[in-house]
Protein backbone atom coordinates (compact mmCIF):
# COMPACT_ATOMS: atom_id res chain seq x y z
CA UNK A 1 0.00 0.00 0.00
CA UNK A 2 1.22 3.65 -0.40
CA UNK A 3 2.18 5.99 2.13
CA UNK A 4 -1.08 7.33 2.59
CA UNK A 5 -2.06 4.00 3.25
CA UNK A 6 0.12 3.10 5.51
CA UNK A 7 -0.68 5.87 7.65
CA UNK A 8 -4.30 5.20 7.72
CA UNK A 9 -6.04 2.78 10.04
CA UNK A 10 -8.27 0.65 7.04
CA UNK A 11 -11.19 -0.92 8.51
CA UNK A 12 -13.11 -3.49 6.23
CA UNK A 13 -16.70 -4.91 6.06
CA UNK A 14 -16.74 -7.73 3.47
CA UNK A 15 -20.01 -9.57 3.13
CA UNK A 16 -19.75 -12.91 1.40
CA UNK A 17 -16.50 -13.32 2.69
CA UNK A 18 -16.46 -17.29 2.41
CA UNK A 19 -16.98 -17.02 -0.77
CA UNK A 20 -14.53 -18.21 -3.48
CA UNK A 21 -13.99 -14.31 -4.47
CA UNK A 22 -14.42 -13.34 -0.74
CA UNK A 23 -11.38 -15.69 0.40
CA UNK A 24 -8.91 -14.53 -1.86
CA UNK A 25 -9.77 -11.05 -1.85
CA UNK A 26 -9.64 -11.42 2.22
CA UNK A 27 -5.87 -13.04 1.50
CA UNK A 28 -4.63 -10.50 -1.06
CA UNK A 29 -5.64 -7.74 1.35
CA UNK A 30 -3.91 -9.22 4.24
CA UNK A 31 -0.81 -9.91 2.74
CA UNK A 32 -0.66 -5.85 1.96
CA UNK A 33 -2.37 -4.35 5.05
CA UNK A 34 -0.62 -2.42 7.93
CA UNK A 35 -0.61 -4.47 11.15
CA UNK A 36 -3.23 -2.06 12.72
CA UNK A 37 -5.61 -2.83 10.02
CA UNK A 38 -8.63 -5.01 11.00
CA UNK A 39 -11.08 -6.68 8.79
CA UNK A 40 -14.88 -8.03 9.56
CA UNK A 41 -15.69 -11.25 7.35
CA UNK A 42 -19.62 -11.64 7.04
CA UNK A 43 -20.55 -15.23 5.98
CA UNK A 44 -23.32 -17.58 6.27
CA UNK A 45 -22.78 -21.13 7.80
CA UNK A 46 -19.70 -21.56 5.90
CA UNK A 47 -17.03 -19.86 7.94
CA UNK A 48 -15.03 -22.43 8.35
CA UNK A 49 -12.85 -21.49 5.03
CA UNK A 50 -11.63 -18.31 6.75
CA UNK A 51 -10.56 -20.08 9.89
CA UNK A 52 -6.79 -20.45 8.23
CA UNK A 53 -6.82 -16.93 7.82
CA UNK A 54 -7.70 -16.35 11.51
CA UNK A 55 -5.10 -18.38 12.39
CA UNK A 56 -2.30 -16.85 9.84
CA UNK A 57 -3.61 -13.54 10.48
CA UNK A 58 -3.99 -13.55 14.66
CA UNK A 59 -6.47 -10.42 15.82
CA UNK A 60 -6.72 -8.86 12.80
CA UNK A 61 -10.32 -10.76 11.30
CA UNK A 62 -13.64 -10.79 13.24
CA UNK A 63 -15.44 -13.10 11.30
CA UNK A 64 -19.66 -13.12 11.59
CA UNK A 65 -22.07 -15.85 10.88
CA UNK A 66 -25.49 -13.50 9.82
CA UNK A 67 -28.20 -14.77 7.74
CA UNK A 68 -28.55 -11.41 5.62
CA UNK A 69 -31.57 -13.10 4.10
CA UNK A 70 -33.52 -12.47 7.82
CA UNK A 71 -34.21 -8.67 7.95
CA UNK A 72 -34.64 -9.25 11.58
CA UNK A 73 -31.02 -10.37 12.00
CA UNK A 74 -29.22 -6.98 10.08
CA UNK A 75 -29.72 -4.09 13.07
CA UNK A 76 -28.42 -6.73 15.65
CA UNK A 77 -25.26 -7.17 12.62
CA UNK A 78 -24.82 -3.38 12.09
CA UNK A 79 -24.90 -2.85 15.99
CA UNK A 80 -21.79 -5.56 16.16
CA UNK A 81 -19.83 -3.95 13.60
CA UNK A 82 -19.96 -0.47 14.74
CA UNK A 83 -19.49 -1.72 18.36
CA UNK A 84 -16.46 -3.92 18.09
CA UNK A 85 -14.82 -2.56 14.41
CA UNK A 86 -13.05 0.36 13.96
CA UNK A 87 -14.89 2.99 12.29
CA UNK A 88 -15.03 1.90 8.63
CA UNK A 89 -13.12 2.84 5.61
CA UNK A 90 -13.89 0.15 2.67
CA UNK A 91 -17.28 -2.07 2.39
CA UNK A 92 -17.38 -4.48 -0.34
CA UNK A 93 -20.24 -6.61 -0.62
CA UNK A 94 -20.59 -9.87 -2.81
CA UNK A 95 -23.52 -11.99 -1.65
CA UNK A 96 -26.42 -13.57 -3.94
CA UNK A 97 -28.13 -16.64 -4.22
CA UNK A 98 -27.08 -18.66 -6.88
CA UNK A 99 -28.49 -17.81 -10.11
CA UNK A 100 -31.40 -20.69 -10.88
CA UNK A 101 -31.89 -20.62 -14.72
CA UNK A 102 -36.08 -20.87 -15.30
CA UNK A 103 -38.60 -19.61 -17.53
CA UNK A 104 -40.29 -16.82 -16.09
CA UNK A 105 -43.65 -18.69 -16.10
CA UNK A 106 -42.25 -20.63 -12.99
CA UNK A 107 -40.65 -17.55 -11.59
CA UNK A 108 -40.25 -18.09 -7.64
CA UNK A 109 -41.27 -14.85 -5.85
CA UNK A 110 -40.60 -16.09 -2.48
CA UNK A 111 -36.72 -16.67 -3.49
CA UNK A 112 -36.63 -13.66 -5.71
CA UNK A 113 -37.47 -11.49 -2.66
CA UNK A 114 -34.50 -13.46 -0.55
CA UNK A 115 -32.26 -12.65 -3.10
CA UNK A 116 -33.28 -9.02 -3.31
CA UNK A 117 -33.07 -8.89 0.73
CA UNK A 118 -29.26 -10.42 0.41
CA UNK A 119 -28.34 -8.65 -2.46
CA UNK A 120 -29.89 -5.21 -1.88
CA UNK A 121 -32.09 -4.40 0.90
CA UNK A 122 -28.56 -5.30 3.53
CA UNK A 123 -26.49 -3.52 1.31
CA UNK A 124 -29.07 -0.50 1.50
CA UNK A 125 -28.83 -1.51 5.41
CA UNK A 126 -24.99 -1.04 5.39
CA UNK A 127 -24.77 1.26 3.51
CA UNK A 128 -26.76 3.94 5.25
CA UNK A 129 -25.50 3.15 8.81
CA UNK A 130 -21.80 3.26 7.38
CA UNK A 131 -21.00 5.82 4.74
CA UNK A 132 -22.13 9.13 6.71
CA UNK A 133 -19.52 8.60 8.73
CA UNK A 134 -17.31 7.93 6.18
CA UNK A 135 -18.20 11.22 4.04
CA UNK A 136 -17.34 12.21 7.65
CA UNK A 137 -13.76 11.28 7.64
CA UNK A 138 -13.58 12.42 4.33
CA UNK A 139 -12.78 9.05 3.03
CA UNK A 140 -14.40 5.85 1.89
CA UNK A 141 -14.48 2.85 -0.91
CA UNK A 142 -17.82 1.12 -1.56
CA UNK A 143 -17.88 -1.84 -4.05
CA UNK A 144 -20.50 -4.43 -5.17
CA UNK A 145 -20.58 -7.53 -6.94
CA UNK A 146 -22.26 -7.62 -10.27
CA UNK A 147 -22.65 -9.61 -13.19
CA UNK A 148 -21.73 -9.07 -16.75
CA UNK A 149 -25.62 -10.00 -17.60
CA UNK A 150 -26.55 -6.46 -16.67
CA UNK A 151 -24.75 -5.35 -20.09
CA UNK A 152 -26.24 -5.71 -23.44
CA UNK A 153 -28.81 -8.43 -23.51
CA UNK A 154 -28.81 -10.95 -20.55
CA UNK A 155 -28.90 -14.75 -21.58
CA UNK A 156 -32.55 -16.21 -21.37
CA UNK A 157 -34.18 -17.42 -17.90
CA UNK A 158 -32.44 -15.32 -15.73
CA UNK A 159 -35.22 -12.31 -14.73
CA UNK A 160 -34.95 -12.59 -10.99
CA UNK A 161 -31.43 -12.54 -11.03
CA UNK A 162 -30.85 -9.73 -13.55
CA UNK A 163 -33.70 -7.59 -11.56
CA UNK A 164 -31.74 -7.96 -8.43
CA UNK A 165 -28.12 -7.56 -9.93
CA UNK A 166 -29.97 -4.16 -11.57
CA UNK A 167 -31.49 -2.85 -8.63
CA UNK A 168 -27.89 -3.08 -6.77
CA UNK A 169 -26.25 -0.89 -9.56
CA UNK A 170 -28.93 1.64 -9.17
CA UNK A 171 -28.10 1.51 -5.88
CA UNK A 172 -24.38 2.28 -6.09
CA UNK A 173 -25.23 4.74 -9.31
CA UNK A 174 -27.24 6.92 -6.73
CA UNK A 175 -24.92 6.50 -3.80
CA UNK A 176 -21.83 7.41 -5.61
CA UNK A 177 -23.49 10.84 -6.54
CA UNK A 178 -24.60 11.38 -3.13
CA UNK A 179 -20.81 11.24 -1.69
CA UNK A 180 -18.77 11.91 -4.60
CA UNK A 181 -18.54 15.36 -2.88
CA UNK A 182 -17.46 14.06 0.31
CA UNK A 183 -14.63 11.70 -0.95
CA UNK A 184 -16.43 8.49 -0.76
CA UNK A 185 -16.00 6.20 -4.12
CA UNK A 186 -18.69 3.36 -5.10
CA UNK A 187 -17.97 1.30 -7.75
CA UNK A 188 -18.70 -2.18 -9.21
CA UNK A 189 -17.41 -5.19 -10.86
CA UNK A 190 -19.24 -6.93 -13.58
CA UNK A 191 -17.61 -10.57 -14.61
CA UNK A 192 -18.63 -12.99 -17.19
CA UNK A 193 -19.21 -16.19 -15.83
CA UNK A 194 -16.91 -17.19 -12.83
CA UNK A 195 -16.33 -20.89 -12.30
CA UNK A 196 -16.45 -21.08 -8.26
CA UNK A 197 -18.72 -22.98 -5.59
CA UNK A 198 -21.51 -20.61 -7.16
CA UNK A 199 -22.22 -22.51 -9.82
CA UNK A 200 -22.90 -25.71 -8.21
CA UNK A 201 -26.75 -25.86 -9.05
CA UNK A 202 -25.79 -24.42 -12.59
CA UNK A 203 -25.62 -27.13 -15.49
CA UNK A 204 -22.16 -28.61 -16.36
CA UNK A 205 -23.46 -28.02 -20.06
CA UNK A 206 -24.70 -24.40 -19.57
CA UNK A 207 -21.29 -23.74 -17.79
CA UNK A 208 -19.51 -25.17 -20.91
CA UNK A 209 -21.62 -23.31 -23.15
CA UNK A 210 -20.63 -20.07 -21.85
CA UNK A 211 -16.60 -21.11 -21.67
CA UNK A 212 -16.94 -21.79 -25.39
CA UNK A 213 -18.75 -18.60 -26.15
CA UNK A 214 -16.08 -16.44 -24.25
CA UNK A 215 -13.62 -14.75 -26.58
CA UNK A 216 -10.70 -16.09 -24.38
CA UNK A 217 -12.19 -19.63 -25.06
CA UNK A 218 -12.65 -19.85 -21.15
CA UNK A 219 -14.87 -18.53 -18.02
CA UNK A 220 -13.76 -16.12 -15.56
CA UNK A 221 -12.07 -17.25 -12.15
CA UNK A 222 -11.69 -15.20 -8.91
CA UNK A 223 -7.82 -14.43 -9.89
CA UNK A 224 -9.03 -12.51 -12.91
CA UNK A 225 -11.27 -10.71 -10.91
CA UNK A 226 -10.01 -9.78 -7.60
CA UNK A 227 -6.80 -7.75 -8.92
CA UNK A 228 -9.24 -5.31 -10.78
CA UNK A 229 -11.01 -4.87 -7.12
CA UNK A 230 -8.27 -4.23 -4.78
CA UNK A 231 -7.70 -1.41 -7.76
CA UNK A 232 -10.87 0.23 -7.49
CA UNK A 233 -10.48 -0.54 -3.45
CA UNK A 234 -7.14 1.57 -3.70
CA UNK A 235 -6.12 4.97 -2.90
CA UNK A 236 -5.15 5.30 -6.45
CA UNK A 237 -8.70 4.79 -7.85
CA UNK A 238 -9.83 8.17 -5.74
CA UNK A 239 -10.87 9.76 -9.05
CA UNK A 240 -13.13 6.47 -9.97
CA UNK A 241 -16.99 6.29 -8.66
CA UNK A 242 -19.87 5.25 -10.39
CA UNK A 243 -18.04 2.64 -12.69
CA UNK A 244 -19.18 -0.68 -13.64
CA UNK A 245 -15.71 -2.67 -14.66
CA UNK A 246 -16.93 -5.02 -16.83
CA UNK A 247 -14.22 -8.42 -16.55
CA UNK A 248 -15.57 -10.63 -19.44
CA UNK A 249 -12.48 -11.70 -21.54
CA UNK A 250 -13.82 -9.18 -24.45
CA UNK A 251 -17.86 -11.25 -24.09
CA UNK A 252 -19.21 -8.04 -22.99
Amino acid sequence: MDEQSTRRQNSWLITGASSDVGLLLLRRLLAKAGEADRFVAQGFGDLAGIAPLVQEYPGRIQTLDVNLADAAALPAFLRMVEQTAPPLTHFVHLPALPVVNTKFKNFDEARFTMDMQVQVHSAAAICRRFLPAMAKARYGRVLFMLTSYILGTPPRNTAAYVAAKQALYGLAKALAADYAPSGVTVNCVAPSMMETKFLADTPQLIVQAAAEANPMGRNATPADVVPAMEFLLSDEAAFITGVVLPITGGSA
